[in-house]
């Protein structure tokens, strides 16, 4: 099930890259990233990991993340650089979409990297404390904090200085209860995984025994 988990968390977050460009509204005076209703669900899945596979696992996946980005990063640019075909008249609308400012990528890696690590070392420690009971505390505490540091670094290296900072406060208050709101919603989602995940290691384990010879 690692395996499994592994391929969902990277998946998710390069796909929440991809669609960090496009901006909806929700009401009037709210505006998110489409890439929130993606990237937020990679923190239950790391929770899950935490859980059941323990603090070097996960980070282990946190390091998978980071360097797949990377990779991601390395690959477009060289996309964008490929002479286009001259028939292909998307090449500007191409690199509109696929091209990041600078800031905003390092931005999103520093974000990334101190948010999912903090998820990590907050789990573990309610888990040390807890053992396996109080799993929902473990996964709302740790959720709900990394997300409000995500948030405000992404938001004050991206833009600090491009909007005022009334604006700047605002995107991050409204992004964060977004992504408070979810954290809550996911809860049983993070117990069933929790539970798949352990039958199947006790499952893997129970046939992994050796039979005894008759």
């Amino acid at each position: 099930m690692l395996y499994y988990l592994n391929g969902i968390f990277v998946g998710l977050l390069i796909l929440s890259n991809i669609l960090a460009v496009k901006l909806f509204s929700v009401g009037s005076w709210i505006v998110l990233p489409a890439a929130v209703i993606v990237y937020v669900f990679t923190y239950p899945i790391l929770d899950v990991i935490t859980e059941v596979y323990g603090k070097k696992a996960a980070h282990r996946t946190v390091l998978t993340g980071f360097l797949t980005q990377l990779f991601a990063i390395i690959f477009i640019w060289i996309a964008i650089q490929l002479p286009a075909a001259p028939y292909y008249e998307n090449q500007q609308a191409f690199e509109t979409i696929f091209t990041a400012g600078f800031r905003v990528t390092i931005a999103s890696l520093v974000a990334y990297l101190v948010s999912q690590n903090l998820d990590v070392m907050i789990f573990n420690k309610l888990k040390s404390r807890h053992g396996e009971k109080k799993l929902w505390i473990r996964n709302n505490a740790s959720t709900m904090a990394s997300q409000l540091v995500d948030t405000a670094i992404f938001i004050t290296i991206a833009f600090y200085g491009i909007m005022p900072l009334g604006a700047l406060l605002t995107l991050i208050a409204t992004q964060y209860v977004f992504k408070f709101v979810v954290a809550i919603l996911d809860t049983p989602i993070v117990y069933l995984l929790v539970s798949i995940c352990r039958k199947r290691e006790s499952k893997n384990t129970i046939e992994s025994i050796p039979a005894r010879p008759l």
